[in-house]
């Protein structure tokens, strides 16, 4: 699997693993699936959709997705979890 490891523009970092409800949630936003989308299409704007999901799924109140929760980000960054995890 993969996280995400999240810079929010005030300074806080989070990491995030991808978990399947994250991957269908994904899909039923997109209308596509998970790994073809990114295989394929790559856009910046899916991997910000993910950070708000998983943020989201924290229960933490987020702002709307768009520019709003954009700006509450500084970065953005795949990297492989502990499969053993």
């Amino acid at each position: 699997m993969a996280k995400l490891i999240i810079t929010r523009a005030d300074g806080a970092v989070t990491e995030h693993e991808i978990t399947p409800s994250i991957e269908y949630a994904f899909e039923q936003f997109k209308g596509k699936g998970f790994h073809k989308a990114f295989r394929e299409e790559e856009k910046q704007g899916d991997l910000y959709w993910l950070a708000y999901e998983c943020i989201r799924k924290t229960g933490e109140i987020v702002k709307p997705f768009g520019a709003e929760f954009l700006e509450t980000l500084k970065s953005v960054e795949v990297v492989d979890s502990d499969p053993l995890v």
